[in-house]
């Protein structure tokens, strides 16, 4: 199977968690093939320790295992303060019906693997991951560098060219934007433009009657 560059450049951190021997060895090992920094762990609590301390790009739990299951470890996660955000897969032999999804999703998990695994199930949602973590990484570059002109609200780009903040937007995040007017600006701009023009137009009509 062949790696992409980007894959094996990054070294993204991926922690496994399964307390089941042969599942957690397998997902180590394709993990580890695909080129990515592994850790893995046999129960939550260990799991949950780690995370504190090593904050992975991307987690792979089981749901039901000693300790805090899969789903609890998500939660703490979700409620952590981290400058980066974590793609948490979940495993399961469960089905996955309507209230498993419900719960799974409450608990902020992004997607799920179902058992028994295969090498095209883990390689296609480590793709999904690192394309969710990439953009994730440009919506906080643009919040935070956006070198923005002060008069026009046009964006410098790459290549020095000054182009409209919806279009330097789209093409990084593929976000499309909506306009509307917030109230602030209804009441500066737009009301004294509608007043104005009612006034014109009465004048008008006034003009014409004369």
């Amino acid at each position: 199977m062949l790696v992409p560059d980007s894959m094996t450049d990054q070294k993204l951190k991926v922690h496994i968690v399964e307390d089941d021997p042969s599942t957690r060895r397998l997902l180590e090992n394709l993990t580890s093939l695909l080129g990515y920094e592994i850790a893995s762990y046999d129960n939550g609590d260990e799991a949950w320790e780690a995370f504190a301390v090593e904050d992975p790009q991307i987690v792979i739990s089981d749901w039901k295992m000693p300790g805090k299951d899969g789903l609890e470890l998500c939660r703490r996660l979700r409620q952590m303060r981290s400058e980066t955000y974590t793609y948490f897969i979940l495993v399961t032999a469960q089905r996955r019906s309507r209230s498993n999804l419900e719960l799974a999703l409450e608990a902020g998990v992004d997607d799920f693997l179902k058992k028994p695994i295969g090498s095209d199930e883990i390689w296609n949602r480590l793709r999904v991951a690192e394309r969710i973590l990439g953009f994730n990484r440009q919506v906080k570059t643009l919040e935070s560098l956006i070198p923005i002109c002060a008069y026009c609200k046009k964006v410098r780009n790459e290549t020095d060219l000054w182009e409209q903040i919806e279009q330097y937007v789209n093409e990084r995040t593929g976000a499309d934007f909506t306009h509307s007017i917030c109230p602030p600006c209804l009441e500066k701009h737009v009301r004294p433009q509608m007043e104005a023009y009612k006034k014109e137009q009465k004048e008008k009509q006034a003009a014409a009657e004369s």
